[in-house]
């Protein structure tokens, strides 16, 4: 199959499931679950590439909502952990699915993306196994002991569900935290690499350049009661890791924060599309930048909050819905299976272990599910990998008159997912720890259409991601 029949085939495989059948219930209702996912000391963090688990600086949550209507249960759930990927991936949708009783396709879970957290890559593991390294990349036992806490969490909060009768949607900005990590110069290549901590003061002082200031917060309320908040903000978590101190970073302490403000109020944070995009122009990797960039977020969560507590509209079973898009992600041109496989039996790493489980997983036909939660005025999508930004600036732009809100970091197989321009321009993000294909961009364009029903949309839209986002300009630094 061609690629222009390949992406025909792809258009119809739309699948729309609305949450209220017909003669269904019209309330809608809420089950909350949370459990502690921290790692014993020992373990693996950020997939071996780290210092295991020496100390416990702030415990690990896994927390969700179940959404009960008239129709099959939707969960969506959230980890502080690296991520989850590929039978990984599965493993959790299937367990939350059976709890719930619903279907795997309406399951979405997401990692917050810390690396001082573990990650959970079955498909990996597997070829680590059978070469007698098992546990390398992660504690296996452990991953599997999280997965059915949360099932049993899950199961047990359905009886406890809540009404919900009003729907709030709002944003504010988050001043100092997020900026472009692909810092450009006058070439329109990456000069400079800002990683999440960035000593060098004159790569902190270039541009922020494309981000998504914009802290977005879904609250659901019972009449006058916020019962949960939903926030999303795109940003890679780190302030400074690596030394076997477990942490939630600076992302779970802001939540921490808003929890303390809210009691009572149940929250779930995930993370946007933050692939490119970290905290390194306003943090030189000091500890004191943990606490202060946790107050800036948690600032914006606040305002954010009370923008949607201002902007309260009545919500029905019949206002929410969950559409899935299926998509074949185009492997990296770099990756030949007979080289990695090679190199794998040469020296067995769990990083080439990832490369070769996506290769053939894609080689066998896997598809990743998009998905989109649909509350009354708010659209919420739901992608894989380590997103570029500016995926998440393109869904915004496609449908202005809507509240729209995206939770990357899904199923962490793919790896980073860049901008098909990203691909020529150079930089980490779009070498070796990218498992797609330039074009990418065009998969996930189309999908984000199709899930948004953009067909309204103006005939000038612009039709490339790239085209939709300003670029930074000019030379780097000062």
């Amino acid at each position: 199959m061609n690629w222009s029949m390949l992406m025909t085939f792809l258009a119809v495989l739309v699948v729309t499931d609305p949450a209220r059948a017909p003669g269904g219930e019209s309330s809608l209702r809420i089950a909350l679950f949370q459990v502690d996912a921290t790692p014993p000391l020992g373990s693996p963090l950020c997939e071996g590439a780290v210092q295991p688990a020496h100390r416990i600086e702030d415990p690990l949550s896994c927390r969700g909502i179940v959404f009960l209507s008239g129709a099959r249960p939707i969960v969506v759930c959230a980890l502080d952990w690296v991520g989850i990927g590929n039978a990984g991936h599965d493993a959790w949708r299937a367990a939350l699915a059976e709890a719930a009783g619903t279907s795997p396709e309406r399951v979405a879970v997401h990692c917050l993306h810390q690396h001082d957290a573990p990650g959970y890559d079955l498909s990996a593991e597997e070829l680590m196994a059978g070469r007698d390294l098992p546990g390398k990349g992660f504690d296996p036992a452990f991953g599997k002991a999280v997965i059915d806490r949360a099932a049993r969490a899950l199961q047990a909060a359905i009886p406890a569900a809540q009404p919900v009768t009003h729907l709030g949607a709002g944003k504010a900005e988050v001043k100092q935290v997020a900026s472009n990590r692909r810092v450009l110069g006058g070439d329109g290549r990456v000069r400079h690499v800002r990683w999440s901590s960035m000593p060098d003061p004159k790569v902190r002082a270039a541009p922020e350049g494309i981000i998504d200031p914009m802290v977005r917060v879904v609250s659901l309320w019972n009449g006058d009661r916020a019962v949960a908040v939903l926030s999303y903000y795109a940003t890679h978590p780190q302030s400074y890791y690596g030394k076997g101190g477990v942490s939630c970073d600076f992302v779970g302490l802001a939540r921490r924060l808003r929890e303390q403000a809210l009691p009572g109020v149940f929250l779930v944070h995930f993370n946007g599309a933050a692939g490119n995009v970290t905290a390194g122009k306003y943090n030189d990797g000091s500890p004191p930048n943990r606490p202060a960039l946790a107050h800036r977020l948690a600032d914006g969560m606040a305002a954010a909050l009370a923008d949607s507590a201002a902007h309260k509209t009545p919500i029905t079973a019949g206002d929410l819905a969950w559409h899935i898009r299926p998509v074949a992600l185009p492997v990296s041109p770099r990756l030949a299976e007979d080289e990695l496989a090679r190199a794998f039996a040469s020296r067995p790493r769990f990083g080439l272990a990832r490369d070769l489980a996506w290769m053939r997983l894609r080689r066998q036909g896997r598809t990743i599910d998009l998905a989109e939660l649909q509350l009354g005025p708010a659209r919420i999508l739901h992608l894989p990998g380590e997103l570029f930004v500016e995926y998440q600036l393109f869904a915004q732009r496609l449908r202005p008159d809507l509240f729209v809100a995206m939770a990357a970091y899904g199923d962490y197989g793919p790896g980073y997912i860049g901008t098909r321009l990203a691909y020529t321009q150079g930089g980490y993000e779009t070498g070796p720890p990218s498992r797609v294909a330039p074009e990418v961009e065009e998969v996930l364009a189309a999908a984000l259409r199709d899930l948004l029903e953009a067909n309204d949309r103006a005939a000038d839209e612009p039709s490339r991601i790239t085209a939709t986002a300003p670029r930074l300009e000019g030379p780097a630094g000062p």
